[in-house]
């Protein structure tokens, strides 16, 4: 977190400065079939930086191969890019998974994988799955289809997710393709989670209008970006690092941490 140093046999914490980060933590790649094809690491990486973004998130369905080429891409910039994922529960919820490390996304893959239909792409119905490189050149294409439920409870996924410590963000609540409210029903009261996500085509008070259940959570706003004009870029945090020790921290506004939703209406 901060940086130790010892002087007159004392121990004192020395912080850092908190810095503002604006964040897209919604983004898709080639990897997800409904993705456009111009979503490759290098267009991704320009994209968030023409725009302002220091932070973002790769959250491709069901998937995490192209997380490594889009940080690798971003590598020498002011983008910072999260390891993620949008997994889809077996009540059909997606869910945004948030790591620090490609380690630990790679440990919730392997669980995808053991609890994912293997059920072959389509690809004239659903879409291309394209793993590409840093560069953006093609290696090989996903066989299995991505936009599927797996086998994992709404409750197992996140006790998998917290375990590994990543932030467990239910994404679009607010729609019924997908979102907790329409296919739950309600939002699981013994479960610590740790934000909501809300579409990009509802405002936060509308939202809370609409759905009364959601107000006493941290809210975030997302593009929910599938083609490169679809960043939204709306999240603000004051942390000290990307990380996601400091984005709970953020959540939960301690330690001088927080963030808001910039209005794009």
């Amino acid at each position: 977190m901060g940086t130790w140093f010892t002087s007159n046999q004392k121990l004192t914490h020395k912080k850092l400065p908190l810095k503002t980060y604006l964040s897209e933590l919604h983004v898709h790649t080639v990897l997800s079939p409904c993705a456009g094809v111009e979503m490759i690491p290098p267009l991704i990486v320009k994209k968030a930086l023409d725009i302002g973004l220091n932070l973002i998130a790769i959250t491709d369905h069901n998937a995490s191969e192209n997380v490594p080429a889009v940080i690798k891409a971003a590598e020498g910039s002011d983008l910072t890019v999260l390891p993620g994922m949008e997994l889809q529960t077996e009540e059909d919820v997606h869910i945004l998974c948030l790591f620090d490390t490609v380690e630990q996304l790679n440990k919730l893959q392997e669980l995808v994988d053991k609890t994912l239909p293997d059920i072959k792409n389509n690809v004239e119905f659903f879409g291309e799955q394209f793993i590409v490189d840093q560069t953006g050149e093609f290696i090989q294409r996903k066989e299995r289809l991505l936009i599927n439920s797996t086998q994992l409870s709404f409750d197992e996924a996140f006790h998998a997710v917290t375990e590994l410590g990543g932030l467990f963000i239910p994404a679009h609540v607010n729609r019924q393709a997908f979102g907790l409210i329409d296919h739950l029903g309600f939002v699981p009261p013994d479960l610590d989670i740790d934000a909501l996500e809300i579409s990009r085509h509802i405002s936060l008070e509308e939202a809370k209008t609409k759905f009364p259940q959601i107000k006493s959570f941290p809210l975030i706003q997302s593009g929910d970006v599938h083609y490169i004009d679809d960043f939204l870029g709306v999240i603000q945090f004051i942390i000290e690092k990307p990380t996601i020790a400091e984005l709970k921290q953020a959540f939960m506004a301690i330690n001088g941490r927080s963030f808001k939703v910039i209005s794009h209406n």
